[in-house]
């Protein structure tokens, strides 16, 4: 048996539990939940949860770097860089200062100029990124329709 498919059986094996651990919660209801009856269920799936989410960031990290190792690291490192180039460019780009936070902070929110700006950030890296792949998609497309 190879890994993918053992692998496979694990992950049906995850899903179904996680349906069934789903169906447990939902059954218990939000009053219950709110009310700290169920609240032992909860919070036993919710460790389950960590433990599982723990799991699949090691084996996606063992993978990413057994990966990179064995394949072409110049290129690699390349794509790292640019992307870490445009987070930088972005978070140089926001400022921080266009949204008035005095009402978040009458609201109680933690909120300040510092995570504005990585808020910002975030956006911008997303709309680079966002409009990288699409013209990344458009520009294929168009290459195979000439190719032809």
């Amino acid at each position: 048996m190879n890994v993918q498919k053992l692998l496979t059986y694990i992950l049906g094996g995850v899903g179904v539990l996680s349906a069934i651990f789903l169906f447990m919660i939902i059954s218990a209801g939000d009053d219950a939940i709110k009310a700290g009856e169920a609240g032992g269920s909860v919070n036993t799936f919710m460790y389950i949860a960590y433990v599982v989410l723990f799991l699949i960031v090691a084996i996606v990290l063992l993978f990413v770097l057994k990966g990179l190792f064995s394949g072409d690291i110049k290129k690699t490192l390349i794509s790292v860089g640019a992307f870490l180039a445009i987070v930088f460019i972005s978070y140089a780009m926001s400022s921080g200062t266009d949204l008035n936070l005095q009402p978040f902070i009458d609201k109680g929110a933690d909120v300040t100029e510092a995570t504005s700006k990585k808020v910002g950030a975030g956006l911008y890296t997303f709309y680079v990124l966002g409009f990288l792949a699409i013209a990344s998609m458009a520009f294929s497309g168009v290459k195979k329709i000439f190719n032809k």
